[in-house]
């Protein structure tokens, strides 16, 4: 059992460090542990402190504030709102919080929002890596990609993840599906039946059937994706051009090819161009371009979808040509350093293309300045 102490015989203890002597002087003089000594000395140094300098009055007011705060801490319990709040959300705020002050502890932030704290730590560490993480995801989506392609499109996961072991790269099937996913590849082999159905119905909807020529603005809408490699990473480009002045009306830059990146290309052309009506876009069969939520998107702004014909790249010429002139005349004049570089580029280049390059099919006049004169908003 511990040894008590009497208070007369710590304030002695503690009146003989105040002495200028050492927490190990006053521990060895008097036969006591020096933590002992370390703990008498801060209790009575606060208590003296709080003596002092608090009232009554002052013990009310920090009672009244302690009890208001822990009201409120239990209202915000008993309205759950927190346990709406995704774990994600509430890592990135917490991570914020303890990036940018040294206030809270890691338990004070950890428990404000209930988060357990080992949870943190591992996002903290996982964020750290994760730009490394991002840069493999981008080099394994190139060739998760070219395995598909070499394959003609017979391969589903399993045996993309065999190839990518055979080249001594080891991914889990799940990952290389989750890629194929974002992709939007799907095995031949994988509801072949339906797909067969799906493509020859499909193929029915080429409505603009290589009639590039158009006869108002807003009238027929062409699209495409390119891709293009970074140093470390693959970065891709979605171009919309109209036939009638082909004139670049939207485009956007992304690392992913994804649904995304096509709708958000044509709501930024859609309004831009003032939410024209009777308007038809073109494209490949790109699964962006099948996905369901594209094209329900354009039937909700009540446009006209054609397709172009299976592994028929002219019937998208128009759309070929424009990317064949931006990488001879730019992209490949270039090294890019960073996807910013790269959008930068993009931007200039666009804008050198409608405002300044004058266009054979337009009678050598610029696309913005063809529709200036024949144009018919």
């Amino acid at each position: 059992m511990p040894k008590k102490y009497s208070d007369e015989f710590k304030k002695q203890v503690i009146a003989y460090y105040d002495k200028q002597h050492t927490i190990i002087q006053t521990a060895e003089k008097y036969n006591v542990a020096p933590s002992s000594v370390a703990r008498w000395v801060n209790d009575y140094t606060l208590r003296g402190s709080l003596e002092e300098s608090f009232t009554l009055s002052d013990f009310k007011a920090l009672k009244r504030k302690y009890e208001r705060t822990s009201h409120l801490l239990e209202i915000i319990k008993l309205t759950k709102l927190l346990d709406e709040v995704e774990l994600q959300r509430k890592l990135r705020i917490l991570a914020n919080l303890y990036e940018k002050t040294e206030l809270y502890s890691v338990r004070e932030l950890c428990e404000a929002l209930s988060v357990d704290r080992g949870t943190f730590y591992n996002h903290i560490f996982r964020k750290a890596d994760r730009s490394k993480y991002l840069e493999e995801q981008a080099q394994l989506m190139i060739k998760v990609q070219q395995i598909f392609d070499e394959a003609q499109q017979r391969y589903g996961a399993a045996k993309i993840c065999a190839v990518l072991a055979e080249n001594g790269i080891n991914v889990g099937k799940r990952r290389v599906k989750r890629i194929m996913d974002e992709l939007g590849l799907e095995s031949v082999q994988r509801g072949a039946k339906s797909s067969y159905k799906k493509e020859q119905e499909r193929m029915k909807r080429n409505i603009l059937n290589r009639e590039f020529k158009a006869e108002r603005i807003n009238e027929k809408w062409v699209s495409d994706i390119t891709y293009f490699k970074l140093k470390n990473y693959p970065v891709y480009l979605c171009v919309i051009l109209d036939l009638f002045s082909r004139k670049v009306v939207g485009y956007k830059v992304s690392k992913k090819c994804s649904t995304n990146l096509v709708t958000a290309t044509f709501k930024q052309a859609f309004e831009n161009r003032g939410c024209p009506q009777e308007l038809m876009f073109h494209s490949d069969r790109g699964g962006q371009y099948i996905s369901d939520t594209f094209r329900t998107l354009l039937r909700d702004c009540k446009v006209t979808q054609s397709f172009s014909n299976s592994r028929r790249p002219h019937d998208n010429a128009v759309m070929e040509s424009f990317f064949s002139s931006f990488k001879k005349e730019e992209a490949y004049r270039r090294n890019y350093c960073s996807e910013n570089e790269f959008k930068k580029s993009v931007e200039e280049y666009i804008a050198f293309y409608n405002e300044i390059r004058p266009h054979s099919t337009l009678a050598f006049k610029t696309p913005s300045r063809f529709e200036e004169v024949y144009g018919k908003v």
